[in-house]
């Protein structure tokens, strides 16, 4: 299948809008203080924090109250990191309100609040009253300080834990080392504008500056080094080199993406993704990506490999950063191989960045260590199919079988009972405890649990038209059956043995 015929554009999930920007409830904007004058009335640990804001921002705040709390006049006491403090010894006013550019009281009552929001605006300033949204032109929020780089989150005032905890995520994301980078662009931009017209090569350097600011922090020799390379690209005639990046998307869930995957996705080009790439992954990529869907999922329609890797190729050649994202790690069953191989024949440069296997989701999902020392000391991966929908001919069955073993099949639904079958036949327990897990980390998880020899059975409660992982083992076995379920030391093949040798267990076929 043509792969044009299968791209969609960026709003192509289910529920998407048509609009760039959805309703804001507040305006998010920087506003420059360095030297202005800042009002803060009230002499409580709450004023003092918000004038501490003001006063790292450059403002000269002028704090008017009668008394000061002890962390209130321990901040005057010690210098400023970038504006000043000077304490009016008394309560505000009218004339208080000269000159300053913004206003913040930490009010008793609504009517000091409405008091000082009328006064403020009759001076023409904006007010802040902490705690007091119905009388405040803007909120303060919470704050990410990798200066020149500030991020602030606001949730309007609705929910200012659940902003303190979007801000914690963000500072896992954002080295420390970020600062001294975002101090670096702003002092080398000029000279970088001076060297670079806009335009590819302009682009090309700050995708590479940007690449590195996430890395070992800058030194003394950085920004010559990078002018040497804006340098170099200003005198190239050759368009900048694109990359691919392939990028493991995880089972699905956005919390199980790596970082690394995250920071890819934010500096993507083009995005080249799978069926099974959910939509919550693909929200956290860059705005301005363009996104096609390149199929790949088992028993549907879907892209041709060569036909992808000459898309990637297209792209790539045309200075663009192409991620090829796919579900789970590309490295396990995800033709990576194939893709790196082509692409680094090209003469493109190719990286890979891990993601979660589903495998591990489903353990983890399932609270099962796949590995125990007491029932398995290895871990198998195993896929269930091939082209033509058939079990693989070449799987060594006897190895696969081995009770000490604990083996997870991929993209096995429709070969769940050939599997069950080549299993028993090589000499495997048929009450040997099975799982199929569907949709393994995403909306709609279920699982059935029961033996080897019901697992086409388990398949049906199931179901073909999601995703499915087996997994065959002791592992799965529930903790007070353990014990009495270990490994024969040697077992007959079923046809050899015949039938009723066994005492099977009872299959649980309840979802």
């Amino acid at each position: 299948m043509n792969i044009r015929s299968l791209q969609r554009n960026n709003n192509s999930r289910p529920g998407a809008s048509n609009q760039r920007m959805g309703a804001l409830a507040t305006l998010p904007v920087f506003y420059k203080l360095q030297d202005k004058k800042a009002l803060v009335a009230g002499g409580s640990d709450a004023a003092a924090w918000k004038a501490e804001l003001l006063a790292a921002a450059g403002a000269v705040v002028h704090v008017f109250a009668e008394k000061l709390d002890p962390a209130f006049i321990s901040l005057i006491a010690r210098p400023s990191v970038s504006g000043a403090f000077i304490w009016h010894k008394r309560p505000w006013s009218g004339d208080s309100f000269t000159g300053m550019q913004i206003a913040v009281c930490d009010a008793s009552t609504d009517g000091e609040a409405q008091a000082f929001s009328c006064a403020a605006h009759a001076a023409g300033v904006t007010v802040n009253v902490i705690d007091k949204p119905a009388w405040c032109d803007f909120q303060f929020g919470s704050i990410v300080n990798r200066s020149p780089a500030v991020i602030a989150i606001s949730t309007d005032g609705a929910a200012p834990i659940l902003g303190q905890a979007i801000r914690r995520r963000i500072e896992t994301l954002l080295p420390p080392s970020l600062a001294k980078w975002a101090q670096l662009a702003h002092t080398i931009r000029s000279a970088v504008n001076q060297r670079l017209a806009p335009g590819g090569a302009r682009r090309a350097f700050w995708e590479s500056f940007v690449d590195r600011a996430f890395g070992a922090e800058p030194t003394g020799s950085t920004a010559r080094q990078l002018l040497a390379g804006a340098d170099a690209l200003g005198r190239s005639h050759a368009s900048p080199a694109g990359k691919v990046t392939l990028v493991g998307a995880g089972p699905g869930d956005p919390e199980l993406l790596t970082l690394k995957a995250v920071r890819a996705l934010q500096a993507a080009d083009v995005i080249l993704y799978d069926d099974l790439v959910s939509g919550d992954v693909l929200e956290l990529a860059r705005r301005e990506a363009k996104r096609m869907l390149v199929g790949k999922r088992g028993g549907r329609e879907s892209c041709r490999q060569d036909d992808i890797n000459a898309t990637m190729i297209k792209l790539a050649k045309a200075g663009k950063h192409v991620v090829r994202l796919k579900g789970g790690d590309p490295m396990i069953f995800g033709r990576a191989g194939e893709e790196i191989v082509r692409l680094q024949h090209e003469g493109i440069a190719v990286s890979v960045v891990p993601g979660i296997t589903s495998a591990l989701a489903m353990a983890a999902q399932l609270g099962v260590s796949l590995t125990h020392r007491d029932h398995a000391q290895s871990v198998r991966f195993v896929t269930g199919h091939r082209r033509n929908g058939e079990l693989p001919r070449d799987l060594d069955w006897a190895g696969i079988a081995d009770a000490r073993t604990t083996t997870v099949f991929y993209m096995g639904g429709r070969t769940a009972g050939a599997i069950a079958t080549r299993l028993i036949a090589r000499g495997m327990d048929p009450s040997m405890p099975v799982v199929i897990s569907r949709s393994v980390a995403r909306e709609g998880f279920e699982r059935w649990t029961g033996t080897l020899r019901d697992l086409a059975k388990g398949m049906a409660l199931i179901g073909y038209d999601e995703p499915v992982l087996i997994g065959v083992g002791l592992v799965f076995a529930a903790p007070s059956e353990r014990q009495v379920l270990q490994p024969r030391a040697s077992l007959q093949p079923v046809a050899e043995a015949g039938p009723g040798t066994r005492n099977p267990r009872k299959a649980n076929l309840a979802l």
